[in-house]
């Protein structure tokens, strides 16, 4: 039962791989091709997904983010950087045994640690053992030879930051990245937290390329919902 439980809850959040006809899976086209055209003259090769606190649907959303970049023919690689509450391996159902911190700390080599994942062109680097200093691994010259190495093997880079309003880590990486997706969830942030993170990334000096309005409810009425075709 426990399984069954898990597989549906894999299933459900990768829905842009189990349901690529559904009304979400071509939300995150559109979002795509957003971020394609934002930067006509040069492509975005690094980008962090985060949110303004905690449970407002990031992993989520950028573990589709890749799937549907990796759909598009691009080679990529998701790699969770929350360190301190990590969830990609759930969302792939891999191991978390070595990872991101191993690479970072050199106990172990990029190649070495880096996951393939079910769906084509698709790798991941989950976060690893839970580290007891998180910021100074993100800030570190490691941190940066992994990334210049993540772009020399991967068509696109997507971090799985932590929230910016919880702890610096999500500003770290964004700092270290072509551009930053803040998610905001519907019904959930508050209008004033929205403003403090998007003001906490761009004091980063880091470029916001986009925003994801997470859980919104769109009735199905709606011609734009109907034109896709709804089949969840």
């Amino acid at each position: 039962m426990a399984k069954k439980k898990l597989l549906q809850q894999t299933a459900r959040k990768l829905v842009t791989f189990t349901n690529p006809r559904s009304f979400v899976a071509e939300q995150f086209r559109t979002l795509r091709t957003n971020i394609t055209f934002l930067s006509p003259d040069k492509d975005v090769r690094t980008m962090v997904v985060t949110s303004a606190v905690p449970s407002e649907g990031k992993s989520t959303t950028s573990a589709n983010l890749a799937v549907t970049f990796a759909q598009e023919g691009k080679k990529v690689i998701l790699v969770d950087g929350d360190m301190r509450k990590p969830t990609t391996h759930y969302t792939f159902n891999i191991k978390n045994t070595t990872g991101l911190s191993n690479v970072l700390t050199k106990q172990s080599t990029a190649e070495k640690t880096i996951r393939s994942t079910v769906v084509d062109r698709l790798d991941v680097l989950t976060s690893g053992p839970i580290p007891p200093n998180p910021v100074e691994l993100l800030s570190s010259k490691s941190m940066d030879v992994l990334i210049q190495q993540l772009t020399d093997m991967y068509d696109l880079v997507i971090f799985d930051a932590p929230p910016v309003l919880s702890v610096t880590d999500g500003q770290i990486i964004a700092n270290k990245c072509d551009g930053t997706i803040l998610v905001i969830n519907s019904g959930h942030t508050e209008k004033d937290m929205a403003v403090k993170a998007k003001e906490a990334i761009e004091s980063s000096n880091s470029r916001i390329i986009g925003a994801v309005l997470n859980n919104f409810e769109i009735s199905k009425d709606n011609g734009y919902y109907q034109y896709y075709g709804h089949t969840e």
